[in-house]
């Protein structure tokens, strides 16, 4: 690995811009981030993807080998990525920091505690939990109905049994007794804030909007009223400065914020990707699953709250994600099977219409696995060439930046000749009902939109706290353009059944919850933190 000053000079930055884990990690200080506002000399480029199997299809791995790629054509050219959940990384997906040739690195200090942003999250997050259960222990000053408290604790762990609890037990001195749940902390307000705050200022107002409970006659109470928005701030002070490491091939790589996309933004941070456009002429971004997820979050929320404009969207997808589609069987992908392979391709095509919705000009990565044979990448070549979209082979794993050459040549061409200009699925103006069906019915496929009695109760709720006009961001399932995981390919005039809606007042958006999505995973039965050795070869 190249020293990380050595890395920060290929953006212009000094060391005097840097705060130092050590020689290969660093923060850039509050100072080089204001000098950085404001300029942006970057073009935008959104890695997205097909709707994934269980094993994912390397979409962080195809980031970081673009951008490597680009680096190799001469290509100023910068990677901006979430940082992974420690969560995830015990359990059944392994790490978030590509593989082979093309990955994020330190990666074992990137995968597990990192700077420490997503321990300051849970800090902060359960600062504001237990404020909320003194206050209440403490004479209830500000009226909080015990019932009604929609503030969370998070851990940054896959913990089922924290699903649902109660706290509050063992005596008059040990609080008030009341039912209670647990988030992951990738999925919490607090990550989302950090995640879209422009600067500590900005931060201290988003964690001050948030809405904690409300009251026996449904007003809301908010973290300003309990007092600790500042305390919060300060914990998350570090937090907010973006992250710089490096790719495989020593190019930059600024890993910061870390939200989910099934429940959450699924997009890294904004102070992140704006220091990137500030320095570079190129920039990859990742948003988490398919384009019906991340990246319709990416184009209808994070690029209104950060101003950006994505020209270029490169879908990753794989012969084995396609064919699963097609109705193979999981467990049996690496056969080869152009039926089940031309049967899958209504998947692709979702992703490759929503992108041509959204007004972004579309180039397709096909991740080559070592599995895959030239039949299937051919076919799924053919496929694009005839609905007119920009392909091109790629093997980010086994060949890094050399690998994705041809798909940096494609990026390129689009950025010259057919960049795309955004358009927004949604006017803000639109009633909340009309925003959810916009996306439910353009990007899911869906022919009817189901309210139940609480989502009907809690829109309510949002139009009384003239809350309508915020943008929308879609928890579901991210094995199915439906909310049924088992919808497989390209499901039509399904029924999308809306659950529940919350506020995200502090990050600006309402989350809408759909299907059965839970917001604290659990382990499989053999969890990746099984599997660690400590030394050895």
């Amino acid at each position: 690995m190249r020293r990380i000053v050595e890395v920060a000079s290929d953006l212009g930055l000094s060391e005097d811009d840097l705060e130092l884990y050590g020689p290969y990690k660093a923060k850039l200080t509050s100072g080089a981030m204001s000098r950085l506002r404001g300029e942006t000399r970057g073009r935008l480029v959104l890695v997205t993807g097909t709707t994934p199997t269980t094993a994912g299809e390397g979409k962080t791995t195809t980031s970081l080998g673009l951008v490597q790629a680009l680096r190799r054509q001469n290509v100023k050219a910068t990677v901006a990525l979430r940082e992974p959940s420690i969560g995830p990384v015990m359990g059944i997906k392994g790490g978030g920091t590509g593989g082979g040739g093309s990955q994020a690195l330190p990666a074992d200090d990137i995968n597990l505690h990192f700077t420490g942003d997503l321990h300051a999250v849970t800090t902060a997050n359960n600062l504001l939990a237990a404020v909320i259960d003194n206050s209440m222990f403490h004479g209830n000053p500000h009226n909080l109905d015990a019932r009604r408290i929609e503030w969370r604790r998070c851990m940054d762990m896959n913990d089922r049994a924290l699903r649902n609890l109660v706290v509050g037990m063992g005596g008059t001195m040990d609080g008030i007794p009341r039912q209670e749940q647990f988030d992951i902390t990738p999925a919490s307000e607090v990550m989302a804030i950090l995640s879209v705050a422009s600067d500590l200022e900005d931060l201290h107002q988003r964690l001050g909007r948030v809405i904690v409970g409300y009251t026996s006659d449904i007003q809301p109470v908010t973290c300003r009223e309990l007092g600790v928005d500042a305390a919060m701030t300060v914990l998350l002070k570090q937090a907010m400065q973006p992250n710089l490491v490096q790719t495989s091939e020593g190019g930059p790589a600024l890993v910061h914020g870390g939200p989910f996309a099934n429940i959450a933004l699924g997009c890294n941070s904004i102070v992140a990707t704006r220091a990137a456009l500030a320095t570079s002429d190129v920039v990859i971004t990742e948003a988490g699953f398919g384009s019906d997820l991340g990246a319709e979050k990416f184009f209808n929320v994070v690029s209104r709250i950060g101003e950006f404009k994505p020209e270029v969207v490169v879908i990753v997808t794989t012969a084995r994600a396609i064919k699963r589609h097609g109705g193979r069987d999981a467990k049996d992908l690496e056969v080869e099977d152009l039926e089940a392979l031309a049967a899958g391709m209504t998947n692709l095509d979702a992703h490759i219409d929503n992108m041509r919705r959204h007004n972004v000009t579309a180039v397709v990565a096909i991740n080559r696995f070592p599995s895959d044979t030239d039949a299937e990448i051919a076919m799924i070549a053919q496929h694009c060439n005839e609905r007119g979209v920009r392909s091109a082979e790629a093997d980010p794993f086994g060949g890094g930046g050399e690998g994705c050459e041809a798909l940096g040549d494609q990026v390129q061409d689009a950025l010259a000749n057919e960049p795309g200009s955004l358009r927004h699925l949604y006017d803000l103006e639109q009633p909340l009902k009309e925003k959810i069906e916009a996306i439910a019915r353009e990007v899911y496929g869906a022919g009817s939109i189901v309210y139940l009695r609480r989502a009907e109760l809690t829109l309510r709720r949002m139009k009384r706290l003239a809350m309508e006009d915020l943008p929308i961001c879609i928890a579901k399932t991210q094995y199915s353009l439906s909310d049924d995981p088992a919808l497989l390919g390209r499901p039509e005039e399904h029924e999308f059944t809306v659950r529940e809606v919350r506020p995200s007042a502090g990050a600006g958006f309402l989350v809408i919850i759909s299907g059965e999505i839970m917001t604290m995973p659990g382990l499989p039965r053999e969890p990746a933190a099984m599997n660690f050795r400590v030394g050895g070869d």
